[in-house]
């Protein structure tokens, strides 16, 4: 089962556990530091919370698709480059407390967008190889433009 995955970089953790939870009427599927997830039945959402600096206000900081396996990983991929779109693939990536196979786009207004599987779960938030501290979502992630093709050619790394 696939379903489209929204992560939200919010000021206050608990509020917005606290609202999400009322509004879609069930509880976080994953809590830990700084983080919660709703694995949200209906409609078919993964809903990611990522605490970030008091005071901002909520903002979007990727989007994604959750997929079953690697082989779907590999199959967007392939559909995503064969289109024309710049890739980014991270394999066996530790983000969101959990280890992830996933495959980066960004859109024309460069929003970011991952392809990503979840194969187990992971003591931390981020990878040390791809993190600054512990975060590991849009707002440590660059996205720079190629000039000769405007198109993006890195990305971001979070969703489980």
């Amino acid at each position: 089962m696939s379903r489209v995955q929204l992560a939200l970089r919010v000021a206050d953790l608990d509020a917005s556990i606290d609202f999400y939870r009322k509004l879609f009427g069930t509880e976080p599927a994953k809590r830990r530091p700084g983080y919660a997830n709703f694995a949200i039945a209906e409609p078919p959402l993964k809903l990611v919370l990522i605490e970030g600096p008091a005071g901002e206000e909520t903002r979007l900081d990727h989007l994604g698709v959750e997929v079953d396996s690697t082989e779907q990983v590999t199959a967007a991929t392939g559909r995503l480059a064969g289109a024309g779109l710049a890739t980014v693939e991270e394999r066996d990536t530790s983000c969101c407390y959990a280890v992830q196979d996933k495959v980066w786009v960004h859109g024309p207004g460069r929003e970011p967008w991952e392809v990503y599987v979840v194969k187990a779960d992971a003591d931390r938030l981020g990878s040390s190889a791809t993190d600054a501290g512990d975060a590991c979502c849009g707002a440590t992630g660059t996205a720079d433009t190629d000039a000769a093709t405007d198109t993006d050619t890195a990305a971001c790394a979070c969703g489980a």
